[in-house]
């Protein structure tokens, strides 16, 4: 029988605490989307999981709920071009930087999916592996960068619609790396990735 695992409201009780998360770090075009949010203490929401665990149409009418149900939320992007001069980690990070710019308060903890981030704004940080399956915020925080980047992906995919970007949404598919030796690059790929070989492991 499948264990569920319920996920944590928070890290730290008693403060603000803001779960950070994004969406497209091993995609071969297009920008990383980063998010930020924060919660209400004690929240609760069972149908709230890692994204990449989720349905799409889930994933969307969940954004609704996180939206409406959280008291701050922010998402921001870092554009290829950006990812190509400071490299894919960096941009992920500054993407996160970005959102928690736009939060209307500044959170006294954040806790971040992943064990890399930069200190910001000398706010204490906790790195969590596997975050988004741990803890609501940062699950909050994934919805919400994977929903928007799939969002921007479609309207890219509308302008070029050659690489199958409305259903591959940039990854590295077969068919994504064929229609790139057939037409070529777009100006939203990836230059400084591996674009005609298997994409290199991201597991920073």
């Amino acid at each position: 029988m499948h264990k569920k695992f319920i996920l944590k409201s928070c890290y730290k009780s008693g403060i603000i605490e803001a779960g950070c998360d994004e969406a497209g770090r091993g995609c071969l075009a297009g920008s990383v989307f980063a998010a930020t949010v924060i919660l209400p203490e004690n929240y609760t929401n069972n149908r709230l999981n890692d994204s990449k665990q989720i349905a799409e149409a889930l994933r969307f009418s969940l954004r609704e709920e996180i939206e409406k149900d959280a008291l701050f939320f922010a998402v921001a992007s870092v554009d290829n071009h950006e990812i190509d001069k400071i490299n894919i980690l960096k941009a992920s990070i500054l993407g996160m930087h970005k959102a928690l710019d736009l939060l209307k308060i500044t959170p006294e903890h954040i806790i971040v999916d992943g064990n890399k981030f930069r200190p910001y704004k000398n706010i204490p940080h906790k790195c969590i592996v596997k975050g988004d399956s741990k803890f609501l915020s940062i699950a909050a925080a994934s919805i919400l960068a994977k929903t928007y980047r799939d969002e921007y992906m479609q309207k890219l995919h509308e302008e070029y619609p050659v690489y199958g970007w409305f259903k591959n949404k940039g990854y590295g598919t077969e068919i994504h790396r064929e229609a790139i030796k057939m037409h070529g690059t777009s100006p939203y790929h990836r230059m400084s990735f591996k674009l005609f070989e298997q994409q290199l492991s991201l597991d920073l």
